[in-house]
């Protein structure tokens, strides 16, 4: 069997993705080595649930460089001492260098707030119901150079109720991302572990 698989998260914020891997893991539902939670804002609340989980962290604050190029050279240096098997975006609020998406190709991914290829970017509940949809949803997919547009792993969808607001819609979703991820990430893992290359 391989060795362990090892994983990095990188954050921006609140973390609620990373304490269900953290979770999923701890449940032993979930067969990874968390090996680094990585934050480009050091008051990230993330770092916290990190610390307590006993994951290693780091900040790489994205405004002490002058290129995003530079940023994620730095980023990339710190991710490549853990050699990761999967890079996982969890909240990660900054658009990464072509570079860097290169260099994590095929193992980097990404959870978005929306039915892509549907309102790439932000602000995807409030387009939603703006659009009158029926529907919202959740995407896992790689990531690739162009924003929120490489190969899709899983999509869950949500009915969107008459009464539904942003937030509404934003509580609903994140119950179904905090479910999705893991799962992703342990058919990944799989994958992985036993498929012969």
């Amino acid at each position: 069997m391989k060795k362990s698989f090892n994983v990095v998260v990188l954050i921006s914020g609140n973390g609620s993705n990373l304490q269900a891997i953290i979770d999923a893991v701890k449940a032993k539902e979930l067969d990874i080595n968390l090996c680094l939670v990585l934050s480009n804002k050091a008051d990230a609340f993330g770092l916290q649930r990190a610390a307590k989980a006993k994951i290693p962290t780091k900040v790489i604050e994205h405004s002490q460089y002058s290129t995003r190029l530079d940023f994620d050279l730095e980023m990339m240096k710190a991710i490549d001492e853990y050699k990761p098997d999967l890079v996982v975006l969890a909240g990660f609020m900054r658009i990464l260098s072509k570079e860097f998406v290169q260099h994590y190709d095929n193992r980097m991914i990404n959870i978005h707030p929306s039915l892509l290829p549907k309102y790439k970017g932000t602000n995807t509940h409030q387009r939603v119901l703006d659009s009158g949809d029926k529907e919202h949803g959740l995407s896992i997919h790689y990531v690739t150079n162009e924003l929120d547009s490489g190969p899709i792993l899983k999509q869950v969808k949500i009915t969107v109720n008459s009464d539904d607001t942003a937030e509404s819609l934003a509580k609903r979703l994140l119950i179904e991302e905090h479910k999705a991820y893991p799962e992703v990430i342990k058919q990944l893992c799989y994958k992985d572990k036993y498929c012969l290359k």
